[in-house]
């Protein structure tokens, strides 16, 4: 229903995840993110390195946290999972704080505005990868979506290690 819905804002969703949320994944990512276990970051690199080999020619983008939940966090979760799997990314998004998305509804994830930006200074690629670690809504990597677009990138796919 999230897809039709951004289908209806004009969004054509191209979307990929390797896992379902379920909630062994809702263990691994309170492990992962929330309790700072870095070293689970490995657990999925090399299914991880598999999917993104298939992206030959595009430039990865990661979403990014907030300066202050970076700080709070102490790392960057989906950073941390795309290095695991030996890849590399364009850092060209920065995020005002707000509040996690994991304590919003879903209604109240669909009606925030985009606290994403482009950095100043930064050449945009033409055909970008769009990474988080999980896909709800879309509204994070729909949105930031459209954002990369109407600032010129050609083509932008998005993608999440579960859904």
């Amino acid at each position: 229903q999230d897809c039709k819905l951004w289908c209806k804002e004009g969004v054509h969703v191209d979307h990929k995840a390797i896992f379902t949320y379920n909630q062994a994944m809702k263990d691994f990512f309170s492990l992962y993110k929330f309790d700072g276990d870095f070293l689970l970051r490995k657990v999925f690199a090399s299914v991880l390195a598999e999917e993104l080999k298939k992206y030959r020619g595009y430039q990865f983008v990661l979403i990014p946290l907030s300066p202050e939940r970076l700080l709070e966090r102490g790392f960057n979760q989906v950073e941390g999972l795309v290095e695991a799997a030996g890849f590399s990314f364009k850092d060209i998004l920065g995020k005002r704080e707000e509040s996690a998305s994991s304590s919003k509804s879903r209604l109240e994830r669909l009606a925030t505005e985009i606290p994403f930006f482009i950095k100043d200074g930064i050449s945009l690629p033409k055909k970008i990868l769009l990474i988080d670690d999980i896909y709800t809504t879309g509204a994070t990597v729909n949105r930031v979506k459209r954002l990369l677009e109407e600032a010129g990138a050609l083509e932008v796919k998005t993608f999440s290690l579960v859904r």
